[in-house]
Parts: structure tokens; C-alpha cells; sequence
């Protein structure tokens, strides 16, 4: 191993530069893990448009540590350089990680809603990430790579673990009706995650083509195309009756509004796609239908990581969205290219080409 790596570096809006820099020391409780793929998000995209501004609450948080240029990269998977002697990981393992970094001590992760961590952190936001050829991290957020799992499948893991948090807040039981509007990568890793938790009737809203039919393939008992009378055609669908949960994973202006529309009274709605223009609710509907609206983020590596890991080994999900891994280099043209969305699945970085 040299004594430098390459890794992405970013400085701002549309500046991210590819530099060769130290290979990091991990630290006590720490593993140094060589980064096979590294995944990339909206999050990622939208910090590549507009700045670190786009999402201050990650950017500002006072226990980040970090300033100055940053290693993106918070979905990554790779293999074990440097172990940690207390997690029982040893060099060599495959692993795949989580997003964030919590306490373990205060009053939220000790219920167990370690993403909501009064001291969170987030690799790639906060911290140096994985967008090089070698990242240092806590190893409480690795979990080993099932034998049959490939690197370019496991790749998802992280950003189906977001999903299969989503389609834990839902609020869903066995034998619900589910609505999902959207159909994208953050919609599928749902969908995903719902099927695999309840045993619930899914249908899928989004524009016709390739999206819907890619849902129907992960296990959508129906898919809708978009329409200004969706709320009616959902409700016509399921013989007269309303979904008891919607979720809208799609952050398209007014969907949210939709989706309070289209849930049965005293149903549940879920926020899961963060539109650019702040909704308007009809809040006397909501009160007086007794509809519950929550929201999601990020996930619980403890339990979500896994269930990630052992959908992905099922060999479906991956092979529906996982892209051919490219080089280091270019990162800047596939940001684009999500920002644009011109991305039907999940990008994928290779860092050691």
C-alpha cells in the first residue's frame, strides 16, 4: 500500500477535482477500508449544483469537525485494509457501510434511533467519504458482505437501507393497501423494502414507461400512470376503496398534496422525496380526516443495513439498478447527468480506475 491515494475532492458548486492525497489513518474504533464502489445520491447531486447551502442542517451541524474541501461519498462497500482489533472484522473482509456516525450514548440512539443522533454525522457530508481509493470509518457502521453478493449489487445497500427505513415509519401492516408515487431509484429501494417487510397490495404511480415497468418487476401488484385524476383512478383500482398508506418518494411539486388526497380517512401519508418548492397543505383535511403525516431519514444501520444486505442477495434488485461502475474521473458527468435526471437506477464509481 503507498502512502497516497486518489480521491475526489469537493470544493463547491460544480468544483470537484480529482487530487492525489494522503491515505488516511484510521483511528481508535476505526477501519481502513479500500473503496471497491462508491454510490451516488440526489444529495450528492444537489451539492453539485448549488452548493453545500442545499442541505445546511447536514452542512452546519456543530459537531461536524470538518472544514474546508471534503471527500464526498456516503454509499460505498469495499474490503478491509486496516482492522480495527475490537470489532472482530478482519483484513480482507467485504463490507459494506452505513451513512452515518452516532454516539451510542445519548437519549435518541439509546432507543434505538441512531439516525437521529444528537451528535450524527454523515460520511461524505460531514466527514471525508468514499469517493477514494481508501476510507477511514467508524467500524460499527460495517456490516460483511453476504458470499454470493457482488460489489456492484452491494453497492445499493446503503440507499436501500434509506428504503427500508421509509417502509418501516410508514406505519404499514399486513394486508394494507400501499400506494407509492414515484418510481425512481429511491421509490424501487421502498418498494423494495415494503414487500420485504409486510405483507401488504403495492401500487405504483409514476409516467408511463421504463420506471413502471421496472415496479412491476420488483413485486407492484399494479402500476398507474400519473394523472391529474390519479386520487380517482387509485381509488377505482382498488374496487372504491382508499390506500390506507401513500408514500411519496417522488419530491415532484405538489405530489405531497396528492397524496393526502388520494389516503382513506385516518390513513397515513409519508414524506420520503424533498421537493424544491415548500407545499401547501390543506391542513383542515388532514385534521379533520385524522390522517397521520410523517417522515423519513436516512436509516438505522443496525437494523435496516442488514435486511438491505439480504434483499440484494436475492440477485433482483441489483441487477434492475445497478449501473456499470465508471472511473474516478467521471464523477463531475455523472453528477451531471443525475441532476438532469437522465439516471434510470443507482451511478456507480469505481475509485481504484
Amino acid at each position: 500500500m503507498g502512502e497516497t491515494m486518489n480521491a475526489a475532492i469537493y470544493y463547491g458548486a460544480r468544483d470537484i477535482r480529482v487530487e492525489e492525497v494522503p491515505i488516511p489513518t484510521p483511528a481508535p474504533g476505526e477501519c481502513l477500508v479500500k473503496v471497491t464502489r462508491s454510490g451516488i445520491c440526489g444529495t450528492d447531486a444537489s451539492e453539485w449544483t448549488a452548493g453545500p447551502k442545499t442541505f445546511p442542517v447536514l452542512r452546519r451541524h456543530p459537531n461536524s469537525g470538518h472544514q474546508g474541501p471534503l471527500i464526498p461519498g456516503h454509499e460505498f462497500v469495499g474490503e478491509i485494509a486496516v482492522a480495527d482489533p475490537t470489532s472482530g472484522l478482519g483484513v480482507g473482509d467485504r463490507v459494506a457501510s452505513g451513512a452515518g456516525i452516532w454516539c451510542g450514548q445519548c437519549r435518541r440512539c439509546k432507543t434505538g434511533r441512531t439516525n437521529q443522533c444528537v451528535h450524527y454525522r454523515t460520511l461524505g457530508l460531514n466527514v471525508h467519504g468514499g469517493m477514494a481509493e481508501f476510507v477511514a470509518v467508524p467500524s460499527q457502521t460495517l456490516r460483511v458482505l453476504p458470499n454470493e453478493l457482488s460489489f456492484d449489487h452491494a453497492g445499493l445497500a446503503q440507499p436501500l437501507a434509506v428504503g427500508i427505513h421509509a417502509a418501516r415509519r410508514s406505519g404499514a401492516q399486513h394486508g394494507d393497501q400501499v400506494v407509492i408515487i414515484g418510481a425512481g431509484a429511491i421509490g424501487s429501494f421502498v418498494l423494495a423494502g415494503i414487500k420485504h417487510l409486510f405483507d401488504v397490495d403495492v401500487t405504483v404511480v409514476d409516467f408511463p414507461g421504463r420506471r413502471l415497468q421496472r415496479a412491476e418487476r420488483l413485486g407492484a401488484d399494479r402500476t398507474l400512470g400519473a394523472s391529474p385524476d390519479i386520487a380517482t383512478e387509485i381509488a377505482d383500482a382498488l374496487g372504491g376503496d382508499k390506500p390506507d398508506v401513500v408514500i411519496e418518494a417522488s419530491g415532484a411539486p405538489n405530489q405531497l398534496p396528492t397524496a393526502l388526497q388520494m389516503v382513506t380517512d385516518g390513513g397515513r401519508v409519508l414524506a420520503v422525496g424533498i421537493s424544491k418548492d415548500r407545499p401547501a397543505l390543506d391542513v383542515h383535511s388532514l385534521v379533520f380526516r385524522e390522517i397521520t403525516l410523517d417522515s423519513t431519514l436516512a436509516h438505522v444501520c443496525d437494523t435496516d443495513l442488514p435486511s438491505a444486505l439480504e434483499i440484494l442477495s436475492e440477485g433482483v434488485l441489483g441487477a434492475e439498478l445497478a449501473e456499470t461502475p465508471l472511473p474516478l474521473n467521471r464523477l463531475g458527468d455523472e453528477l451531471d447527468r443525475l441532476s438532469s435526471g437522465k439516471v434510470e437506477g443507482k451511478a456507480l464509481i469505481d475509485p481504484s480506475v
